[in-house]
């Protein structure tokens, strides 16, 4: 291939329309579970679904993604991008989640903006649900620990597939599924605060989730034979502390507990591991006679996967978890962001060959980005040196990784326009290319302004990355 990517790799940018779109109850929808989170560092330690005046919900008008998507598609065509990948707020299709006709109004949204994004070329490619079911399903039913969310998740989709799957080729059902181990109320719906074994919630929650991603693949696949249907996980990398023995099995045992997730929506099985590992936890799944039947038999096409940072296990430390991926030990040989997390481009790339080793199926990097805050000069420039830095390191290695022999058939950098935090609500801590006029309280014109990082990748895309090097 030489240096530069394939001609029919597709570079793109990512957003979720939880952290975007705004008009949180506009032409019918319902509240999301990301509805009810107020802005602050603490908003996912106690959940209260209960909406107080008092507090500022940044979900509730994102960034009017929903008004002014024709304006930033046609920054994002300007830009050069060939793939964007956003979220169908289910809650806008079924606002309640259980009802049995859709909202209209939901669904000609969405049939408008995938219009638009065909209309400037940009193939689109789907997150069924990113963060956002409909907090109904949460407080009437409990969540995805409740069975009959699979049937509601499957009409929900049987629905979208009708209506898009001859305009969209690319689907992922579940945004970082793991996560429902470390960040449940994102991922599944559920709150474990009170749970005397939250692992037993977990687990079963996400069983329920694999026997839903399987039938949906049967029934995308029936609406159209040749759409792709990929499973999506948090996959940040992690490296042991030392060459004792306790670090280096410790750090593996860890990362299995998210491979566990690709292994099962991958291969088609639960992993041998998973036996012990559910035994420690006293974790007994139910599952019905044709679950696992189900599960082998529909497959996943492909494993999109969300890279920021590496960290490093020690077996004297507790790890901790944050919409990034795991963090422990600092690792001194990388440079950190003003948010902590270390930067690892060589990790992308080490990571990009640990999946393709272990699946050989296509990959695809969902979510990769620099989080940081952005300085608007006096002329009204934004220099973001450091973003562009970010990407650059990271669509090298990247290209080295297919060097390498992964196959890997694109990348949507994470926040393609400044968007709300998914961790804390907030919006200093920007990752677009696009700056948005809005402050952490929600203030703000909402203009658009290109930064630098803007025509950097506008370059980088036009030269298919051979200016890389």
């Amino acid at each position: 291939m030489g240096k530069g990517f394939p001609d029919d790799f597709l570079f793109g940018g990512a957003i979720a329309a939880n952290q975007a779109e705004g008009a949180y109850l506009e032409n019918g929808k319902g509240l999301g579970i990301c509805d009810v989170l107020p802005v602050g560092k603490k908003r996912l330690l106690n959940i209260n679904t209960k909406i107080e005046e008092s507090k500022y919900y940044p979900s509730h008008n994102g960034i009017d993604f929903y008004h002014l998507f024709e304006e930033d598609i046609a920054l994002f065509k300007k830009m050069g991008l060939q793939c964007f990948r956003f979220s169908i707020n289910w809650a806008r299709i079924f606002p309640k989640g259980d009802e049995e006709c859709p909202n209209q109004d939901g669904l000609a949204y969405y049939h408008k903006l995938i219009d638009c994004l065909l209309e400037a070329e940009i193939v689109p490619i789907i997150t069924i649900s990113h963060y956002e079911t409909p907090l109904y399903l949460a407080e009437t039913y409990g969540g995805w620990k409740n069975r009959q969310l699979i049937q509601f998740f499957r009409k929900y989709c049987q629905i979208l597939f009708k209506e898009f799957s001859n305009k969209v080729q690319y689907w992922m059902t579940f945004n970082e599924i793991n996560n429902i181990i470390k960040i449940p109320w994102f991922a599944g719906a559920i709150d474990v605060t009170e749970e005397k074994n939250p692992a037993q919630t977990e687990y079963q929650a996400a069983h329920h989730m694999f026997v839903a991603h399987a039938l949906v693949i049967k029934d995308l696949k029936e609406a159209n034979p040749n759409a792709k249907m990929g499973c999506m996980l948090s996959l940040s990398g992690i490296y042991p502390d030392t060459p004792n023995p306790k670090d280096v099995f410790g750090s593996y045992q860890f990362r299995r507990k998210s491979l566990l997730f690709s292994d099962v929506m991958i291969r088609g099985q639960y992993p041998s591991y998973t036996k012990r590992l559910f035994k420690e936890l006293n974790v007994e799944i139910d599952i019905h006679p044709d679950d696992l039947d189900i599960i082998q038999s529909y497959t996943s096409d492909y494993l999109a996967f969300s890279y920021y940072l590496t960290t490093v296990f020690s077996y004297e430390l507790q790890m901790t978890t944050g919409t990034g991926g795991p963090q422990g030990k600092k690792n001194d040989y990388l440079e950190t962001s003003p948010w902590g997390w270390q930067i690892d481009p060589l990790g992308l790339r080490y990571v990009c060959n640990e999946l393709y080793d272990r699946y050989q199926v296509p990959l695809m990097i969902a979510e990769n980005g620099l989080g940081t805050s952005d300085v608007i000069s006096d002329a009204g420039a934004i220099d973001d040196t450091a973003r562009q830095q970010y990407l650059k390191d990271h669509l090298i290695a990247l290209s080295e990784a297919i060097e390498d022999g992964c196959e890997i058939f694109a990348y949507t950098w994470w926040g393609i326009i400044d968007i709300i935090s998914a961790g804390t609500g907030e919006m200093d801590k920007r990752y677009g290319f696009i700056y948005v006029d809005k402050d952490n309280q929600g203030n703000g014109s909402l203009e658009r302004k290109e930064k630098t990082s803007f025509h950097f990748y506008r370059n980088i895309i036009e030269k298919r990355g051979r200016n890389l090097y």
